[in-house]
C-alpha cells in the first residue's frame, strides 16, 4: 500500500480544538494549563495543539454509553428534536451535540420507545459504509 503524504494542517488553535471536542475554549485552556493536554506556542505566542496529540486526548474523553453488549461502536447521545409519523413509518431526528442524526423506523417502534421531542435518546449506528470527507479539500487522496 502506497503511503500518501498529507497536505492537511495537523495543528489546531484552542478554539478549533474546543469545537472538535464539543467544549468551550476556556475548558481546553484549563486542560492545557493543568497538563492534561499538550500545546506549543507558535511564532505569535498563540497556543497550538498537535493533531495526533489532540486525537489521543479525544479518544480518552469519549463517553461510554451503557447500552449492554453490542458490536456497534458509534453511539450518539442526544435529544429528540422531531418525530414525523405516518401510518407505517416514523422519521426521528436527534440533536447530539452539534450533530443531527436522522433515523427511519417503524411507527410501532417509535411509539413503543415513546419517542417525542424532548426525550433523551441514544442513536446507535452500525455501518460498513461510512463516507469520510476532509473539509475544504475537493480532491480525493491519491487522485489529482
Amino acid at each position: 500500500m502506497q503511503e500518501v503524504e498529507s497536505e492537511i494542517v495537523t495543528t489546531f488553535r484552542i478554539s478549533e480544538a474546543a469545537a472538535l471536542l464539543g467544549v468551550s475554549a476556556d475548558t481546553v485552556r484549563r486542560w492545557v494549563d493543568a497538563g492534561r493536554l499538550r500545546a506549543e506556542r507558535d511564532e505569535h505566542g498563540h497556543r497550538r495543539l498537535n493533531g495526533a496529540d489532540l486525537a489521543a486526548f479525544a479518544r480518552t474523553q469519549v463517553e461510554s454509553v451503557d447500552g449492554g453488549r453490542s458490536s456497534a461502536r458509534n453511539r450518539f447521545r442526544g435529544i429528540v428534536t422531531e418525530v414525523v409519523r405516518d401510518a407505517v413509518m416514523a422519521q426521528v431526528e436527534i440533536a447530539a451535540g452539534p450533530f443531527r442524526v436522522v433515523s427511519l423506523m417503524s411507527r410501532q417502534a417509535a411509539d413503543e420507545l415513546g419517542l417525542e421531542p424532548g426525550v433523551v435518546a441514544v442513536a446507535v449506528i452500525k455501518s460498513t459504509n461510512v463516507v469520510v470527507e476532509i473539509p475544504g479539500h475537493e480532491r480525493a487522496a491519491g487522485h489529482p
